[in-house]
């Protein structure tokens, strides 16, 4: 026995305290902490993402709303190019038809009734009567015309190397006085007035109310003058 515990010190202490793990509050409140760094960094991930969402879903919104106008605008745009599409197609078979008239017409030769002169395609009549206005027009238009309506120079220029006497042309004033319109309506444009006329019978009025037309004998251009209407004279007949 004596062998046994001679090579102990029994000076030596020996430390008989336990191993044992730190388990306390301070490391509770830690782990406290830590979770609580955790959970606030997510919070601001999270709101951070659902602010990135709204306005990337603003974004789309606008998006949308412009492209939708854009859209709108372009069927405007077809709407009215295809109306104007239309409106030129009927024009177009306007034009055509007319066009085929013309050919047409161009393809046969036109001549006058006897006794008529012809002049570009059209036919007049130089009375060898004399009448009013009126019963001028009358005669025309039993012969299925009119009074000659002067619509170029060289028409004017035609009546007036051709007329043998002073000679009625369907124009007048009749139905407002100073306002000249030929037989179908039309306002007057092209104007052969000699002199100072039309005068409406002057100051005087000498010869009554003054509201017929017939271009004067030997004038080569400026040969219009106004007078009665009751006038019996020879006229022109034009269809």
């Amino acid at each position: 026995m004596e062998e046994i515990y001679a090579n102990v010190d029994f000076e030596k202490p020996v430390d008989a305290t336990p191993l044992t793990y730190q388990t306390g509050p301070t490391s509770s409140k830690r782990r406290l902490h830590g979770a609580l760094l955790f959970l606030g960094l997510l919070s601001v991930l999270l709101l951070a993402a659902v602010i990135g969402l709204c306005i990337y879903s603003h974004h789309l919104s606008a998006e949308s709303s412009n492209l939708t106008e854009r859209l709108q605008a372009s069927d405007d745009q077809l709407s009215s190019l295809t109306k104007q599409r239309d409106l030129l197609n009927v024009s177009l078979m306007e034009t055509t038809k007319k066009l085929e008239r013309l050919q047409s017409l161009s393809g046969q030769k036109k001549t006058c009734p006897s006794g008529w002169e012809m002049f570009r395609c059209a036919c007049y009549l130089f009375s060898t009567q004399s009448s009013s206005w009126e019963e001028s027009r009358q005669d025309c238009r039993d012969r299925e015309a009119d009074l000659v309506i002067i619509d170029s120079s060289e028409e004017q220029e035609f009546l007036s190397k051709t007329i043998k006497q002073d000679s009625w042309i369907g124009l007048s004033d009749r139905d407002n006085e100073g306002t000249w319109k030929w037989m179908d309506d039309t306002p007057l444009t092209l104007k052969f007035w000699w002199n100072t006329q039309p005068d409406n019978g002057g100051v005087e009025r000498r010869w009554g109310e003054e509201d017929c037309v017939h271009i004067i004998r030997n004038r080569k251009r400026d040969s219009w003058n106004d007078r009665p209407c009751n006038v019996s004279m020879k006229w022109i007949c034009e269809k």
